[in-house]
């Protein structure tokens, strides 16, 4: 009977999804976006976040919820590693379900800090595009805000 923790947390473990990433991760990830960013040309950047063989896109069954987006300060998309149908779309009025400007307000913390997390609620491409809440971390690099986040 020394053991009857055992069985129990096996199965919370198992519960968890196998590619949950955190916050330390997701800025990691978009440190390295903005360093690729910095030594390479624009195009060639935002080509490898939008590129479904880009290191910055998600691809489902990669064991990686991560993936960068890039908007610029009026709150158009120049990349998503996502969903390429949302490039060159402008969405600053953009409102999640609780009626957060989320794009406003995360242009709002890099103007005035350079850097920061946000937390709004959004679609998860890893859970079948269920809304969930979630907190990106920014930067802003060159007139682009570059982004990656986490879903909780």
């Amino acid at each position: 009977m020394r053991h009857r923790w055992f069985l129990p947390a096996v199965l919370a473990a198992l519960s968890l999804p196998a590619a949950a990433q955190t916050r330390d991760q997701a800025k990691a990830f978009v440190k390295q976006a903005v360093d690729f960013a910095k030594k390479n040309p624009r195009e060639a950047f935002l080509e490898e976040v939008t590129s479904g063989k880009g290191r910055f896109h998600f691809t489902a069954g990669k064991n990686n919820d991560l993936y960068i987006f890039v908007y610029d300060l009026e709150g158009k998309v120049l990349a998503h590693g996502v969903r390429r149908e949302l490039v060159g779309i402008v969405r600053w009025n953009a409102k999640d379900p609780d009626g957060k400007a989320w794009i406003q307000d995360w242009t709002r913390l890099v103007k005035e800090k350079g850097s920061g997390w946000i937390e709004y609620k959004e679609l998860n491409p890893a859970q079948g595009n269920k809304v969930m809440k979630k907190a990106s971390w920014v930067e802003l690099y060159n007139g682009m805000i570059i982004g990656a986040g986490v879903y909780e």
